[in-house]
């Protein structure tokens, strides 16, 4: 294949980026933390440029916009290179950005919010790309580390919004230069596919593949719950015994970077670990701190600095965790799964926002917690690809022994192929020495053709 130079024809590649069959790009440690920084500034552009309160209909336009850049763009990172699709989607937002900063008319606003959360997806493209990059053995570390970005982006902008929204616009063109100079090139992986068998393959996803299915409902319970907790903080501490400030009440989101910056450590256990143990490690956890905050957080502040700390490494860890399961389902289909899984993460923020602000009762959220656990518990950690409902395969937790055993059953099976077609072969020489001969010649060429597959 020859090696492609040029971005969109007319851009020069950077040659230490460009795609190289004979030498696989290395996903090291420097351009894992540059995915993380890609993803922090992308959502501190998101939310920072909707955060006018005499203005109601603009963050629900932003998220409208985020959704559908979710369902109709980032699918598009199984069909077309992903340098490319970055680069385009960020150059739009930073012109769309440009735009928001100037025009003077409310309608015009709106329609370019709207727009800015469009391509505001950047994050769940590079997230499928770290997977596609690292190796198997770090993929989880991989993925974690982009996904703390994304988080550490979320509460920035809580805790600093009002300070630097006015670089909103210079922000967006940094990370467009950063993703020009340290993305690399990536071959295209479903070339023959349109656009829409892209969309239909990801619809026929979401109802066929039990793995996301169970990661999607769990998914959306998680993501109800972290998004009701940060909502109903703000009444907490607010009211009695607290009264805190809005400024104080905004600095609990430091609390929450300190556990998000634990997420390249939770990514090194998750790859030690089948993740369905991660999971419900994680959805164990977050039970317990939920039940620290609904029993203590009236009482004691120290309770609540608990239970925000807690509650942001492990939704991180099962987040993670379940992606690393939804990945392994197909290689080529890994931004189509990426965007429904993420679709469901959305709709439980929606769900523990709005009904965050209207109900505050913790016990409705322990009774998701309780659902995600029922619904993990359903599938067992080594079901086949299309079981529903069971446990199969037994119950080992560590990830190398199970590799290694996978290993061993394929050297086994291919052995026993081949112990099998020398049995067929000395029975047609017994028969007939001369066919027996030259259905042997027959087999050289093609036996040779497959150890030489095999080892690439």
């Amino acid at each position: 294949m020859k090696q492609r130079t040029k971005d969109f024809g007319i851009i020069p590649i950077p040659p230490h980026l460009r795609h190289d069959e004979a030498r696989p790009f290395h996903f090291g440690t420097v351009l894992n933390i540059a995915f993380g920084f890609a993803s922090t500034f992308i959502q501190l552009s998101k939310s920072f440029n909707v955060s006018f309160d005499e203005v109601s209909r603009i963050p629900t336009l932003v998220q409208a916009g985020y959704a559908t850049g979710l369902l109709l763009l980032s699918p598009l990172g199984d069909l077309v290179r992903r340098r490319q699709l970055i680069l385009t989607v960020v150059a739009l937002a930073a012109c769309l950005t440009i735009g928001l900063s100037i025009t003077s008319s409310l309608v015009v606003f709106e329609v370019l919010s709207f727009l800015v959360g469009v391509f505001t997806v950047t994050p769940q493209i590079l997230v499928p790309l770290a997977a596609d990059l690292a190796p198997p053995q770090r993929r989880a570390s991989a993925i974690s580390v982009v996904l703390s970005g994304l988080l550490f982006g979320i509460l920035i902008a809580r805790v600093l919004a009002g300070i630097i929204a006015e670089f909103t616009t210079w922000r967006v063109f940094v990370v467009l230069i950063g993703c020009y100079w340290m993305l690399p090139d990536y071959p295209s992986k479903n070339v023959g596919l349109s656009y829409w068998h892209i969309l239909y393959t990801m619809a026929k996803f979401a109802v066929t593949e039990p793995i996301l299915i169970q990661a999607c409902l769990i998914n959306m319970g998680s993501s109800a719950c972290f998004s009701n907790f940060w909502v109903t903080l703000t009444f907490l501490l607010g009211a009695s015994p607290y009264n805190y400030s809005t400024l104080v009440i905004g600095l609990f989101g430091l609390i929450g970077m300190g556990g998000v910056s634990l997420g390249p450590y939770v990514g090194k256990a998750i790859d030690r670990l089948v993740p369905w143990y991660a999971s419900l490690f994680a959805v164990s956890m977050l039970t317990v701190f939920q039940a620290i905050h609904t029993g203590a957080g009236g009482v004691n502040v120290a309770a609540v600095i608990i239970a925000t700390f807690g509650l942001d490494v492990f939704r991180q860890m099962l987040q993670v965790s379940l992606t690393t399961a939804i990945f392994s389902i197909s290689l080529e289909a890994r931004a189509r799964l990426n965007a429904v899984s993420i679709l469901s993460i959305f709709i439980g923020q929606v769900m523990g926002t709005s009904v965050g602000t209207k109900i505050f009762n913790h016990i409705i959220f322990h009774g998701l917690y309780g659902f995600q656990l029922c619904m993990l518990l359903l599938r067992g950690p080594h079901c086949n690809r299309f079981t529903w409902v069971g446990y199969e395969g037994g119950f080992e937790a560590r990830r190398s022994v199970v590799d290694e055993k996978k290993r061993m059953t394929d050297t086994r099976t291919a052995e026993s192929n081949s112990t099998e077609g020398d049995t067929i072969a000395s029975e047609n020489h017994a028969q007939d020495p001369e066919k027996g001969i030259k259905d042997s010649h027959e087999r050289e060429p093609s036996s040779s053709g497959t150890d030489e597959k095999v080892e690439a």
